[in-house]
C-alpha cells in the first residue's frame, strides 16, 4: 500500500466505521394544536434573549445604566430581521421572482433565509435610533453587544441544523452530517413510499456547526481582548467583525448551496472581504480616537497640576 492510499484508506474505515456521525433532525416543526413551533426561531429568540443578556451586563460595566440594553434591542431586533431578510431576499432573488418563485414566500422568514450582513447593518441603524433615545452612546453600545452578537449567531446556526440547511460539500470526515431531502413548507424530511425520511447521498461538511464553534470563539477572543486592551470607540464591534468575516470567508468556500457568483466567487465571499476591510478601517479609526482622547486628557491633567 502506497503513502498516499493509507490515509485514503483509514478515512475509508473511519466512514464505515461511523456512516454520518452528525446526524441531522427529521423534523423542524411541532404543532401544539393550531400553534406551530418551529425550532429555527425558537433558536433565534434564544439567540437575542442571550445578546441582550450579555450587551446589559456589559454597558452596566462601562458605566451605562441597567436594562437599557433592552430599550436599543426593541429598536435593534425589528431592524435586524427585517435588514437580514432584505439581504437574504435581494442577494437570492431567483428562489422568489424567478422561475418557478413566489413573491410570498419572501415573507415567510420561518423557513429560514435570514443574512447576518443585513442584519448588522440595518440592525444597528435600529440601536443607533434606540441608543439616540436612551441617550447612550452608540460606539459604548457597539463594543458592548458585540461578543452577544457572536453568541447569537451561534444560536441562530443551530436552528439552520434543525432546517436541514447551511451545509457544505461532500466529505469522508468522521464528522460528516446526514442531511436529509427537506420539504420548506413542512418543516420536514420528505418520506418515501414506506414512510422512511429520503436522505441525500453521502456525508456532507456541517458547516452550520464550524460557524456556531468560530462564533462562539470570536466572542470569548472580543471579550478576552477587550478585558486586555480596553477596546473602546467601537474597536470592540470592529474586531469582533474582522474575526467573524475570517471565518466566514472560509465557510463559504465549503458551501454548495446555490448562490450568485461574481468572478467564480459566491457573494458572500466578496462580501466577507468587503466588511472585513471596512471593520479594519473602524477598528484603525477607534484606535486612533482613543489616542488623541487619551492625550487630551493627559494635557488636562498636566495643566491643573502646575
Amino acid at each position: 500500500m502506497t503513502p498516499i492510499a493509507a490515509p485514503a484508506a483509514l478515512a475509508g474505515g473511519l466512514q464505515a466505521a461511523l456512516p454520518g456521525a452528525i446526524p441531522s433532525p427529521t423534523q423542524g416543526v411541532w404543532h401544539l394544536g393550531p400553534l406551530p413551533v418551529r425550532a429555527y426561531a425558537l433558536c433565534i429568540l434564544v439567540g437575542i434573549a442571550l445578546a441582550v443578556y450579555i450587551a446589559d451586563r456589559r454597558v452596566v460595566a462601562r458605566g451605562g445604566p441597567p436594562g437599557v440594553s433592552l430599550d436599543v434591542a426593541a429598536w435593534a431586533v425589528p431592524f435586524g430581521v427585517v435588514g437580514a431578510r432584505l439581504y437574504h431576499v435581494v442577494t437570492s432573488p431567483q428562489a422568489y421572482f424567478g422561475s418557478g418563485g413566489s413573491p410570498v414566500d419572501a415573507l415567510k422568514i420561518w423557513q429560514g433565509g435570514l443574512g447576518i450582513w443585513g442584519a448588522v447593518a440595518a440592525g444597528a441603524l435600529g440601536a443607533w435610533i434606540g441608543c439616540r433615545r436612551a441617550g447612550l452612546s452608540f460606539s459604548l453600545f457597539a463594543d458592548a453587544a458585540a461578543p452577544g452578537v457572536a453568541v447569537a449567531q451561534a444560536c441562530g446556526r443551530v436552528g439552520n441544523w434543525f432546517n436541514n440547511e447551511i451545509y457544505g460539500r461532500r466529505t469522508d470526515l468522521p464528522w460528516g452530517l446526514k442531511v436529509y431531502e427537506w420539504d420548506t413548507g413542512a418543516g420536514s424530511a420528505v418520506r418515501d413510499a414506506s414512510g422512511s425520511p429520503v436522505l441525500l447521498p453521502g456525508t456532507y461538511h456541517p458547516t452550520f456547526l464550524y460557524e456556531a464553534l468560530w462564533c462562539l470563539l470570536v466572542a470569548l477572543v472580543v471579550v478576552l481582548a477587550d478585558r486586555r486592551y480596553r477596546l473602546d470607540h467601537g474597536r470592540t464591534f470592529a474586531l469582533y467583525v474582522i474575526l467573524y468575516t475570517l471565518g466566514r470567508f472560509w465557510f463559504e468556500t465549503l458551501r454548495v448551496d446555490p448562490a450568485n457568483l461574481i468572478l467564480g466567487h459566491r457573494l458572500n465571499e466578496w462580501t466577507s472581504v468587503l466588511v472585513g476591510l471596512l471593520a479594519l478601517a473602524l477598528f484603525v479609526r477607534g484606535y486612533l480616537v482613543s489616542r488623541r482622547t487619551s492625550h487630551n486628557v493627559d494635557d488636562v491633567t498636566t495643566t491643573q497640576d502646575v
